[in-house]
C-alpha cells in the first residue's frame, strides 16, 4: 500500500475499534506480542453458535460428538488453508499454545534410541531455548553468521551430527521484532552429502503470523515443524497449533507416550501393549479430549478477523506502517541538551516499514537528561496510571536480551544472586538495565495509538527545562575545589582475598565502587579449618604469595600460588565464578553456611565444599584451611542481617589533643556525615576503603634510608587507593602527609569521606613479592607516626553516594586509574558548600 492507502486503512480501523473493541476505551493497548485482542463480533458469533449447535465429545458415535469431530476436521482444514498447506502434505495438531507444540516436538526427539542434537538461535523464546535440556548435545547460535557458517561448512555439520538433529529458531523475534530468514527453512534438507543423521527445522511462528503470511504452498522448502498461538492472531479462542510436515512425521513413531483418544486397543492386564491410531498423525498425537469449543471458536475467530481487517497481507502493511511511526517518533525524541531519550534495540539488519526484515515491535530502554537509566518498572507503573498497555523485563528472551544489553553470563547470574527477578524492580543492576520496555502492535492498532504513546514518552520523560545544576558533572555538588588539584590516582588495588595479595586495577578500566569499598574487594577470606578463625598474613607470610586476579571476560577470580606447592597433583590455577551466591548455579555441594571470626567478629560466610579448592590453600600454606566468601547481595545489603561485619574501633579525626596527629582535623569540627553512621564493610578489618599518598610513602622512604634502612614498597600498606601529584608538579612540591588534613575528597566525579587514621601493625613488614619479613618499614613509622602509643599510616575512606539516583553517576559509580584527585580541607569554602549540599539532601 502506497502512504494514502495506510491512511484510508488507518481510518477504516478506527471505525472498526469503535464499534468492535469497546473495551479500549481510554485505553491504549500496545502489548500484542503478548496476545491480540478479540472482537466483539468474534464472541457473538461464537456465543450465537454455542447457543445454536450441541457440540459432545469427539470420541463417541453420538449425533454431538460426531457433529463436533465434522467441525474440527472442517476447521483443521481451514487453519491449513490460512497458510497455503495442502493437507496432502501437511497435517495440523490442536494443543495448548505455541510451547505445548514445542514440547511435543521435543518429546518426539528425546524418545529417539541415540537421543538428538539441538540447536537454536540467539533470538529464541524462552520455550525453544528451554528443547536444550532434554538433548544429548545443544548449541546456542549467537549470530546470524555463525548460523550460515554452519549451514553451509558440510564437513563440520557433518562431523557434529552423529545422531537426529533439531534446528529451531524463531521467523520473528518476540523481543524486537526483528525477522530472521525463512531459506533456513529448506537449507540443510537441499544441501547434497550431509551426514546420515537428517536435520529437522521447528520454526516458531508465533510473533510472526500475528500480522504477517506464512505460505508453506511448497512442502520442499517448508520447516518440518511450525508452533502458532492463535490467541496472537486472533485474540480468541486461547489455543496453539503445531504444523507438522508428513514428510518428517515419522519422527513421531518413537513417542512412547499415549494418552485417551490416540491409541485402538490397550492391553494392561498380565501383558502390556497397546496399538496407536495410524490413520492421522494428529489422531496419535492428540492426547486426551480435545479443547472441543475452543476450536468450534477457532472458525468464527477466522471469519471475523477477515472480514474485519482483510487478508493478512494488509495488516502486515497497515502494521509496518505503524511501526515504522512509533519506531522515527521514539528515536527522534531530545532531552533540552540534545540526548537521545530512548535507547532503541533494532536489529542490525532491520529496516522499519520493510515487512521483510522488521515485524511491528519496538523495543527500548528510557534515558534520562545524564544519560542514566530509567527504572522500567516505574515506566510500567506511570503507563499504567495513564491506561497505557506495555510490557517490560526479560520478555522471555533471554538470548536477545543478554545481546542487545551487552550481559554477560557471569553478570546475569550475578544480578541473579543478587535478588533481579523478572518483574521485580531490580531492573537496573551494575549500571546496565535488565530489562526492555516493548510496544507491540496489532491489526486493530491505529496511528493514534502510536502518536499517543510518543506523546506520553515525550510529555514524561524527555526533559526540556532543567536546572543548570543537572547539567553539571556532579549535579547538586560543587564540581571540584576553587583551585586546581595537583593530585591524581597513581594506582587502585583490590584485594579479593583478605590478607592475600592484591590486584591492581588496569589502567584505562573504571572501577565499580560500591559502599562497602572497591567491588570484590575483601569477599574471600581463608579459615582455619579447626578454630574457624581468619587467616591473616601476620601469622601466615605467605599469603603474600597467593596472587588472585579478576577476569571480567570470563566472569571468574582466577588464583595462582607463587610459591611451590608440596603436593603430587599441583593445581596450577583455580578459577571461582564472580557471582554473588553461585550456590544458585549448582547443585548445592559447592558451599555450607559456617561462623567464622574475622577480627574478633562472628560473620556468617560461605564455605567452599571442594576438596581440589580446601588442598590448594593447605599445600600453600601448610595449614588446614577453607576457601570462604561473605558476598555482597543487591545495592549494599548483605547477606542476612547475622552477616554484617562492621568495625566500632575505627578512630574518628576529632581526637583529644593528646593523641592529635599532626595536621589532623582540629576539635571543633563537626562529626563526620557518614562515619557518623555504621558502615558496612565485608572482610575489611576497620573501613571500605584505604587511601595512602606516594608523597607520604616518599617521605618514609627517605627516613627510612638516613638510617642504612631498605625502602619500603608502596604494596606493604595494602592500600585500596595511591594518590599522587601531577607529573608536571614542580620539583620539591610534593606534600607528604597531606591527606592527614583532607576532610572529603573527590576523585573523578565521585566523592568519598575521609574517615580517620589507619592504625598500622607489623604486618607493613612483610614483602609482597617474596613474603620475607623486615624490620622496615614499621621501626622508622613508630619513630615518626607514633601518637599516645599506636603508629598510623594512612586514611580510612568510604564512598558518598549521590541523592540523585537518576544520575549515570549514581547508578554507576566508578573511578579509574589517572583520575584527578581534589582534595576539600576543613575551613575551605568549597567544603562548607559541599557539607550544606550534603546536609540539604
Amino acid at each position: 500500500m502506497e502512504e494514502q492507502g495506510y491512511i484510508k486503512y488507518n481510518e477504516n480501523v478506527e471505525n472498526i475499534r469503535l464499534r468492535e473493541y469497546p473495551m479500549l476505551h481510554g485505553t491504549t493497548y500496545l502489548d500484542h506480542a503478548g496476545t491480540t485482542l478479540y472482537a466483539k463480533s468474534l464472541i457473538e458469533r461464537f456465543s450465537a453458535d454455542m447457543i445454536s449447535n450441541l457440540y459432545g465429545n469427539p470420541h463417541s458415535a453420538s449425533t454431538s460428538s460426531q457433529l463436533s469431530t465434522r467441525r474440527i476436521e472442517d476447521i483443521r482444514l481451514r487453519l491449513l488453508g490460512l497458510f497455503n498447506a495442502d493437507p496432502e502434505m501437511f497435517d495440523v495438531i490442536f494443543v495448548a499454545n505455541a510451547t505445548a507444540g514445542i514440547k511435543l516436538v521435543m518429546e518426539a526427539f528425546r524418545d529417539q534410541e541415540d537421543g538428538f542434537w539441538y540447536g537454536y538461535h540467539r533470538d529464541s523464546h524462552t520455550s525453544l531455548v528451554g528443547v536444550r535440556e532434554a538433548a544429548k548435545q545443544h548449541r546456542c547460535f549467537t549470530s546470524d553468521a555463525e548460523v550460515e557458517r554452519w549451514l553451509d561448512d558440510d564437513k563440520k555439520h557433518a562431523g557434529n551430527l552423529q545422531r537426529p538433529a533439531l534446528f529451531a529458531y524463531p521467523a520473528q523475534s518476540n523481543m524486537n521484532g526483528r525477522r530472521l530468514p525463512l531459506d533456513w527453512c529448506y537449507r540443510p534438507r537441499s544441501t547434497e552429502n550431509r551426514s546420515k543423521q537428517p536435520v529437522y527445522i521447528l520454526l516458531d511462528a508465533a510473533s510472526f503470523v500475528t500480522t504477517s503470511p506464512l505460505d508453506l504452498s511448497d512442502g520442499d522448502v517448508a520447516p518440518d515443524f511450525i508452533v502458532l498461538s492463535l490467541y496472537k492472531m486472533f485474540g480468541f479462542p486461547d489455543l496453539g497449533a503445531l504444523i507438522v510436515r508428513k514428510a518428517s512425521a515419522h519422527v513421531f513413531n518413537r513417542r512412547r507416550y499415549f494418552g485417551g483418544g490416540t491409541v485402538d486397543m490397550v492391553v494392561c492386564l498380565k501383558e502390556q501393549w497397546h496399538a496407536k491410531k495410524s490413520e492421522t498423525l494428529h489422531e496419535q498425537l492428540e492426547d486426551g479430549t480435545l479443547p472441543i469449543h475452543s476450536i468450534v471458536a477457532l472458525n468464527s475467530a477466522i471469519d471475523v478477523h477477515q472480514e474485519l481487517f482483510g487478508s493478512l497481507e494488509q495488516i502486515s502493511g497497515h502494521t509496518a506502517f505503524l511501526a515504522k511511526e512509533l519506531y522515527d517518533g521514539l528515536s527522534s525524541l531530545r532531552h533540552g541538551n540534545g540526548m537521545a531519550v530512548c535507547e532503541v534495540y533494532k536489529g542490525p539488519s532491520s529496516v522499519y516499514g520493510d515487512p521483510r526484515t522488521q515485524g511491528p515491535i519496538v523495543s527500548f530502554n528510557i534515558r534520562n537528561c545524564y544519560g542514566g537509566w530509567v527504572s522500567n518498572a516505574e515506566v510500567e507503573k506511570l503507563s499504567a496510571v495513564k491506561n497505557f498497555q506495555v510490557r517490560t523485563g526479560g520478555l522471555c528472551n533471554p538470548g536477545g536480551i543478554a545481546s542487545f544489553l551487552g550481559l554477560a553470563p557471569w553478570e546475569m547470574k550475578q544480578n541473579f544472586s543478587a535478588g533481579q527477578r523478572c518483574g521485580n524492580d531490580n531492573d537496573i543492576m551494575g549500571s546496565k538495565p535488565t530489562g526492555m520496555i516493548r510496544a507491540s502492535l496489532g491489526a486493530m492498532s491505529t496511528a493514534e495509538d502510536v502518536n499517543s504513546f510518543v506523546e506520553f514518552v515525550r510529555g514524561f520523560y524527555a526533559q526540556q527545562d532543567f536546572p543548570l545544576s543537572m547539567q553539571a558533572p556532579v549535579p547538586s555538588l560543587p564540581a571540584k575545589p576553587p583551585t586546581a588539584s595537583p593530585f591524581h590516582v597513581e594506582s587502585l588495588t583490590i584485594y579479593p582475598i583478605k590478607s592475600c595479595a592484591g590486584w591492581q586495577v588496569p589502567l584505562g578500566k573504571a572501577w565499580e565502587v560500591r559502599r562497602e569499598g572497591l567491588v570484590w574487594d575483601r569477599e574471600w577470606c581463608l579459615i582455619h579449618q579447626g578454630t574457624g578463625a581468619a587467616l591473616s598474613q601476620k601469622r601466615y607470610p605467605k599469603m603474600a604469595l597467593i596472587r588472585p586476579s579478576i577476569d571480567l571476560d570470563e566472569g571468574v577470580l582466577r588464583i595462582r600460588f607463587a610459591g611451590s606447592l608440596q603436593t603430587t597433583t599441583p593445581t596450577p590455577e583455580l578459577a571461582l565464578p564472580l557471582s554473588a551466591d553461585p550456590t544458585l548455579f549448582s547443585d548445592g555441594s559447592t558451599f555450607k553456611q559456617k561462623t567464622a571470626k574475622v577480627c574478633g567478629d562472628s560473620i556468617t560466610a560461605k564455605t567452599y565444599k571442594s576438596i581440589e579448592i580446601s588442598h590448594f590453600f593447605t599445600q600453600a600454606l601448610g595449614v588446614a584451611c577453607h576457601l570462604a566468601r561473605f558476598p555482597v547481595v543487591g545495592n549494599g545489603s548483605q547477606t542476612s542481617a547475622s552477616s554484617r561485619h562492621s568495625k566500632a574501633h575505627l578512630q574518628p579525626h576529632q581526637l583529644p589533643a593528646r593523641l592529635q596527629i599532626p595536621g589532623a582535623f582540629p576539635d571543633t569540627q563537626p562529626v563526620p556525615l557518614l562515619s557518623a553512621a555504621k558502615r558496612p564493610i565485608l572482610l575489611s578489618n576497620e573501613s571500605p576503603i584505604l587511601t595512602i599518598s606516594r608523597s607520604s610513602i616518599n617521605r618514609l622512604n627517605e627516613l627510612i634510608k638516613e638510617d642504612g634502612g631498605k625502602a619500603a614498597q608502596a604494596e606493604v600498606f595494602r592500600a585500596n587507593i595511591v594518590v599522587a601529584e601531577n607529573l608536571e608538579s614542580m620539583p620539591g612540591a610534593e606534600q607528604p602527609y597531606a591527606e592527614d588534613h583532607w576532610r572529603y575528597v573527590q576523585i573523578g566525579h565521585q566523592f568519598f569521606e575521609m574517615l580517620g587514621s589507619c592504625r598500622r601493625c607489623q604486618m607493613v613488614c612483610i614483602d609482597q613479592y617474596t613474603a620475607e619479613k623486615n624490620e622496615e618499614p614499621y621501626v622508622t613509622l613508630s619513630k615518626t607516626r607514633r601518637f599516645d602509643g599506636k603508629v598510623f599510616f594512612g586514611q580510612h575512606t568510604c564512598h558518598m553516594p549521590f541523592h540523585d539516583v537518576s544520575s549515570p553517576l549514581a547508578q554507576n559509580p566508578t573511578i579509574s586509574v589517572g583520575d584527578l584527585v581534589s582534595p576539600y580541607q576543613d575551613g575551605d569554602s568549597a567544603t562548607g558548600l559541599l557539607l550544606e549540599s550534603l546536609v540539604n539532601t
